[in-house]
């Protein structure tokens, strides 16, 4: 007995070493990460909340005033306003999104003739930055030497030149069109990767069983897919509720500023009129909203009690 204690207690000794090695390798790996979120994400955001409490200019010594900016942010029907069309814009395009993004996404999931040209056509428009198709169809939608309203005008659709941007609805259906095409490529391959997850054998068996494709649908396709659908929606809303270079390139916030987004104001106050400390309060607010959107999400995603 005497033997057996004194030999497994080395052995003891080299399995705790081994195991404190292994985690000390892998804090290793975790480190660079570690170290880019509290860089660029941490300290970034403890500053912002420091600067909320506090009457900041851009030039010039800031001062300490609590929760002044907040009480302000209270007073401000210019953010509200903003606030409640940026609200509207995100529940249109997420719609818009899903609607074109689902469909390609049925359409390119099996493998057929020319599904990989299909694919990345689709997918293209999506490499391109939000700031470079802005740039673009700004000069899509130009009145004179765009593309859309002279070739309308051309083709006799239209008696004349009609400027895209000049009113709210058509201004705002153009942005509405240039984000689907923008993104709806991304959100397709994303939707495509949940579809090719689901065994085809369910499928097969519910078609042995009489089931028709809606009813494969809604009792196969939809449940299986409740992770794909939370992930594409939460950045399909947290892209949408964080808007801005759509409507500062193509349209300034015009016309009449009922197209301001609650970024947009932001960067008004923090940049324009250089109220930092307003800025970042703003910033603080819609920070906690945009993490209370994706909260309620993902409950209403969550998968069902007893469901693997």
């Amino acid at each position: 007995m005497t033997t057996i204690a004194t030999t497994s207690a080395p052995a003891r000794r080299r399995k705790l070493v081994g195991a404190g090695r292994r985690q000390w390798i892998g804090l290793l790996y975790v480190a660079p990460a570690v170290a880019l979120v509290t860089v660029f994400f941490i300290i970034p955001l403890g500053m912002t909340a420091w600067m909320s409490l506090h009457n900041w200019p851009l030039m010039g010594a800031h001062s300490f005033i609590g929760l002044d900016n907040y009480a302000a942010i209270l007073r401000d029907n210019r953010f509200w306003n903003a606030l409640r069309f940026t609200g509207y814009y995100t529940v249109i395009v997420t719609i818009a999104i899903f609607a074109v993004a689902f469909p390609l996404a049925l359409f390119i999931e099996r493998p057929r003739q020319l599904t990989g040209f299909y694919r990345t056509s689709f997918f293209m428009p999506a490499v391109v930055g939000f700031a470079s198709a802005s740039l673009l169809w700004s000069w899509l939608l130009n009145v004179d030497s765009g593309l859309f309203s002279p070739a309308a005008f051309q083709l006799g659709l239209t008696e004349k030149k009609v400027n895209l941007l000049a009113t709210f609805q058509p201004a705002f259906w153009s942005i509405i069109a240039m984000v689907v095409w923008k993104v709806a490529g991304f959100t397709m391959i994303i939707l495509m990767t949940g579809l090719q997850s689901i065994p085809p054998d369910l499928q097969e068996a519910a078609m042995i069983d009489g089931a028709g494709p809606f009813a494969r649908f809604r009792a196969i396709t939809l449940p299986l897919m409740r992770r794909t659908l939370a992930l594409a929606l939460i950045l399909s809303v947290a892209g949408s509720v964080l808007a801005f270079d759509q409507f500062y390139i193509i349209l300034r916030g015009g016309p009449r500023n009922q197209t301001l987004t609650a970024v947009y104001w932001i960067f008004n106050q923090s940049f324009v009129s250089f109220k930092l400390g307003y800025g970042a309060a703003l910033s603080m607010i819609l920070l906690v909203i945009l993490v209370a959107l994706s909260l309620v999400q993902l409950w209403l995603l969550r998968k069902p009690e007893g469901v693997d």
